[in-house]
């Protein structure tokens, strides 16, 4: 069973659905990354209490930082910030639901660390799908795929013997 999770593109679709059904099974939110709509990660941060958060744009971070100050949450930035969300030592699932190729470093360095992955980032596959999933098989980090992307449409992966199909 999960205990602690860290969502990648909190502010989207899949993200916002994450965090609710998180929160509906009491599964402990530790990191949130957003890309710059801050508002809604002050929002989703104060709610949720996670240990870190990132924005992915620098500046909306250093924004961030101001508004959090009265918290003890940290707060990161840029692909550093991303990293360290996918790494964190307390949580033992990464929700990658961010948007586009920015998606596959943090899901590497996830699957370096061992974690459990539900990927809803179909960017992640089409660009390194066999080295991604070649990966996890040698590390032993579990990617939960496919989640449902862009209007329906699903990546295959059998994550037995790591065949990728981009599309199923």
């Amino acid at each position: 069973m999960v205990k602690a999770i860290s969502i990648l593109g909190c502010t989207g679709s899949i993200g916002r659905q994450t965090a609710a059904v998180a929160e509906y099974t009491g599964i402990r939110v530790a990191a949130l990354t957003a890309n710059r709509q801050i508002d809604r990660l002050e929002e989703q941060a104060r709610r949720f209490r996670p240990e870190f958060v990132a924005v992915y744009d620098e500046t909306a971070a250093r924004e961030l930082k101001v508004a959090l100050a009265d918290t003890d949450i940290r707060v990161g930035s840029g692909m550093d910030g991303l990293l360290e969300a996918a790494t964190l030592d307390s949580i033992d699932c990464v929700v990658t639901a961010v948007s586009g190729a920015v998606g596959l470093k943090p899901t590497l360095a996830a699957i370096e660390a061992k974690k459990r992955i539900a990927l809803a980032n179909k960017e992640t596959l089409v660009c390194a799908g066999e080295i991604v999933m070649r990966r996890a098989g040698e590390t032993g980090a579990e990617i939960k795929v496919p989640l449902f992307i862009d209007r329906g449409e699903r990546i295959k992966v059998d994550t037995r013997t790591g065949e990728y199909l981009s599309r199923a």
